[in-house]
């Protein structure tokens, strides 16, 4: 039977940057789940009938709120749900399941890399048809529903069996469990070397991969240890849990600092790598040698070709505004075009839809290409394999080969989190009175060549996004970036970018802090952080 549930709207349903994130104690207050996910379904059009991709990282409530989201769908008219066994499918398998099958579109439940359980974080994300990430006429048109929904509608049964592989019904709805892992797998087996990755790892190429106990461990698993051969036991973390083990599953230096500490040792493997959450960020780290996000977009574009997948060259490269500028070399050098968007993968989704780009990132450790329409963490970490066994060369070595070619770009972020929401909009209103007064002014930084609030038209559609983040450029072609994030769930997030550009025939060899700290002495200096913060240092630098 079909129930239509009065309710009342929330005031706090707007989707960020990935969707809409919140502590799961809001998630759990009655009917909150259920307003969003009608509300998603009340701003699409033609649905009816059609397939609906339902999976999620396996956090606490990912469960739940599967069974609530097929009953929904079912009641409102979807023909099939396909959902991943047990619940689980990374952000990019999703994405492809979503495209393969023919799906209308997906729900991913998921809060990436924040961390999970019962007092921390949940999300959902509504991905459209081309695998990828709602564009903002669709979530600008959710949130405007979620402010007047006054019911939703929702199946009365009972819950499917979610850990069988099959078909079941659910009223009028097929409901197919399907193998989170097996069709993925074989999309990363076309597009890259693996008998050649293999043969690397049995003449004794060494790796350690952390899956942070979230989603990525399956996959890791198959494709890693059971088709490529590496030994049992490099998949660390590599089962699911609700808690992610009570670590918190962001693959950067302060999260995953075992694995760091493990490849600067003295008897490192020779590649390490991690994932996050759901499965679209990575961690790149070579013996005794860390990789900078951006870093490892520049060399995976720049080294593409040597992958079966991409040998026929790239139609472009596309990065996210606060990430270095070290792609946009490479981009030159090969004589195709680069593109600055908004951060946010959906601003991407544009571009490969196109045909406009090949291979995109952001210095938030996603980098992805058109094989799908989010970021992918295990896509990679094995396009750096199939670089590895194609030049011979250890991390260290590719690294500096390719900043002796196209210099460096010392970077890195600060951010301060959990920053209350009046004091973060309050610093970057004044930030942003100052901008028209900055051009000629110097500070520690340097001379200030141009400063503003980033825009960004869309080539393909003219659609345009304002207030993207305040841009402060030196003469000396540094940066300093400030912007409040979209992806945490209490506070704000005030995101700071310091990069530093150095030719090739400078130093190469500068320690990060070092090269960056007049820079970070300007960032102060230009928004006087710590007294709108009271913070004194970033939560997090990576």
């Amino acid at each position: 039977m079909i129930q239509t549930i009065a309710t009342t709207p929330f005031d706090d349903q707007k989707p960020g940057t990935s969707g809409l994130r919140k502590k799961v104690r809001v998630f759990q207050q009655p009917h909150y789940a259920e307003n969003f996910i009608q509300s998603v379904f009340d701003s699409l059009d033609g649905y009816a009938g059609q397939t609906l991709v339902i999976g999620g990282d396996g956090r606490y409530l990912n469960r739940e709120v599967i069974q609530i989201a097929l009953r929904m769908a079912a009641a409102n008219g979807f023909g099939r749900v396909l959902v991943g066994q047990g619940g689980i499918l990374s952000t990019p398998a999703a994405s492809h399941l979503i495209r393969s099958s023919g799906a209308f579109g997906g729900l991913v439940l998921s809060a990436s890399h924040n961390p999970g359980g019962p007092d921390e974080d949940f999300g959902i994300k509504y991905n459209v048809s081309n695998g990828g990430p709602a564009p903002e006429k669709v979530t600008d048109a959710i949130h405007a529903r979620s402010l007047t929904i006054d019911q939703y509608r929702i199946l009365d049964a009972a819950d499917v069996d979610i850990d069988t592989l099959g078909t079941s019904q659910l009223g009028a709805m097929a409901v197919e469990v399907v193998d989170p892992v097996a069709g993925y797998a074989a999309l990363m087996e076309s597009l890259f070397d693996f008998p050649a990755i293999k043969a690397m790892i049995a003449g004794g190429f060494t790796l350690a991969f952390d899956s942070m106990s979230a989603v990525t461990g399956p996959y890791a698993t198959e494709i890693f240890e059971r088709r490529l051969g590496a030994p049992a036991g490099t998949v660390m973390n590599g089962t699911p849990l609700p808690d992610f083990g009570h670590h918190h599953p962001d693959p950067n230096l302060v999260h995953a600092k075992a694995l760091y500490d493990r490849m600067m040792a003295a008897d490192a493997p020779d590649f390490g790598a991690a994932s996050d959450g759901d499965g679209d960020r990575n961690l790149i780290i070579g013996r005794h040698c860390y990789v900078t996000p951006s870093d490892s977009l520049a060399v995976l574009a720049a080294n593409a070709h040597l992958a079966p997948g991409y040998a026929a060259g790239l139609k472009g490269i596309a990065r996210s505004m606060p990430t270095s500028g070290a792609a946009d070399r490479v981009a030159q050098k090969l004589g195709i075009p680069l593109y600055e968007t908004p951060t946010g993968w959906k601003f991407f989704g544009n571009l490969l839809d196109a045909g406009m780009a090949t291979i995109c990132g952001e210095e938030s450790a996603g980098t992805g290409s058109d094989h799908v329409r989010e970021k992918d963490g295990i896509w990679a970490v094995l396009l750096w394999f199939n670089i590895l066994a194609a030049r011979q060369q250890s991390v260290a070595d590719i690294m500096a080969d390719h900043w002796a070619t196209y210099g460096r770009n010392y970077y890195a972020r600060h951010d301060y989190e959990a920053i209350a929401k009046d004091k973060a909009d309050a610093l970057m209103a004044a930030l942003r009175d100052t901008l028209a007064s900055l051009p000629g002014t110097g500070n520690s930084g340097g001379t200030v060549k141009a400063a503003d609030d980033f825009a960004y038209t869309d080539p393909t559609d003219q659609s345009m996004s304002k207030n993207q983040g305040v841009r402060i450029l030196f003469e000396d072609g540094s940066r300093v970036v400030f912007r409040l994030s979209g992806t945490g769930t209490e506070g704000a997030t005030l995101r700071v970018y310091i990069e530093r550009y150095v030719e090739p025939d400078g130093d190469l060899a500068l320690a990060t802090g070092d090269a960056l700290a007049p820079l970070v002495a300007a960032a102060q200096e230009l928004a006087d952080i710590t007294g709108y913060t009271g913070m004194d240092q970033p939560s997090v630098i990576t």
